[in-house]
């Protein structure tokens, strides 16, 4: 649905984007994460035809944003940090206006209108002017207008900044409801707003792509080995001691859990992956299995080892 080649953009003698490539697959939510200055909103911005690339090839819904830019505007929606927004008229007006731009017909642009406040629960607001709404509404008549032609792609950039904690919360369950139906890339620099909406995880720092991944196989990738967390109801030191024997093992650690079980962490050796060892284990060895699951690198950490590596020393300019 969306094809990055090579994309670089430049300034004058700065370089905001360098050489990056990445694809979306048609329905995703993914996550476009980066320090402030990391060159996001560059990219999100070449996306929608607004800035042309330096060098490289953006596809968007097979459209070229050089070549064929109408096409490509006629099948995203776009909110951008600020939302387009005309404090002087009202919801229901504005919405029809930008549904009427973006080319829905005289006799649709009703329905939609009613179907996208309803969709982000603006129904209540309908006719009042956008000057007197919050920001968490008018975030979400943003919203509304870049659902307003039910595009294919969605590029949202920063969509829940300035929000206080609850209209955080309605706006990420907002846009997780819109996966499947849409193509979404969220452009943030909140770690929270990803690990809580995105599948996938594009992580972007002074202009180059360090991975594009699942949080999980990021953090497979990083630590170089699985760890399990698993609790057990059964004599700590036996189980711990049939644990450490199981091949492809190389620590294990725990402690005390509540009602008679014990907590256990299980390093994998390289390439290992235990979770079926284990489960089999404890069960042929008559103890009770109360939770098994791999214990991951938190998004902050995956974020911090590929933002903050040698680079940051002066290794790479």
């Amino acid at each position: 649905m969306i094809k990055v080649e090579g994309l670089t953009k430049k300034y004058g003698r700065a370089t905001a984007v360098n050489n990056i490539s990445f694809e979306v697959q048609k329905g995703d939510i993914v996550g476009f994460l980066g320090p402030n200055g990391a060159g996001k909103t560059t990219t999100m911005r070449v996306l929608t035809c607004f800035l042309p690339p330096t060098e490289g090839k953006v596809t968007v819904a097979g459209f070229d944003v050089q070549k064929e830019p109408l096409e490509v505007k006629r099948r995203i929606g776009y909110l951008p940090e600020t939302p387009p927004l005309y404090p002087e008229m009202e919801v229901h007006e504005y919405l029809r206006f930008a549904g009427r731009i973006k080319g829905v017909s005289g006799k649709d642009v009703g329905q939609r209108v009613g179907e996208v406040m309803e969709r982000c629960a603006l129904t209540d607001v309908r006719t009042k002017l956008i000057s007197k709404l919050s920001k968490g509404y008018r975030q979400r008549v943003g919203l509304a207008q870049a659902l307003i032609h039910n595009p294919d792609v969605l590029i949202l950039d920063e969509p829940t900044a300035g929000l206080d904690p609850k209209q955080i919360i309605e706006t990420r369950k907002l846009i997780h409801s819109l996966s499947g139906e849409h193509t979404i890339i969220l452009s943030t620099h909140i770690l929270p707003e990803v690990s809580s909406t995105c599948q996938r995880v594009i992580i972007i720092n002074q202009g180059h792509l360090e991975a594009i991944d699942t949080p999980e196989n990021l953090t497979a990738r990083l630590q170089g080995h699985e760890t399990i967390f698993t609790e057990v109801e059964g004599p700590a030191e036996q189980v711990a001691a049939k644990l450490q024997a199981l091949k492809g093992v190389s620590r294990v650690s725990w402690k005390d859990g509540r009602s008679g079980r014990t907590q256990f962490e299980v390093a994998a050796t390289k390439d290992h992956y235990l979770r079926a060892e284990i489960a089999a284990l404890v069960v042929q060895s008559g103890w009770k299995l109360h939770e098994l699951r791999p214990i991951g690198l938190s998004l902050e950490e995956i974020f911090l080892k590929l933002t903050t590596d040698d680079k940051a020393a002066g290794g790479e300019q």
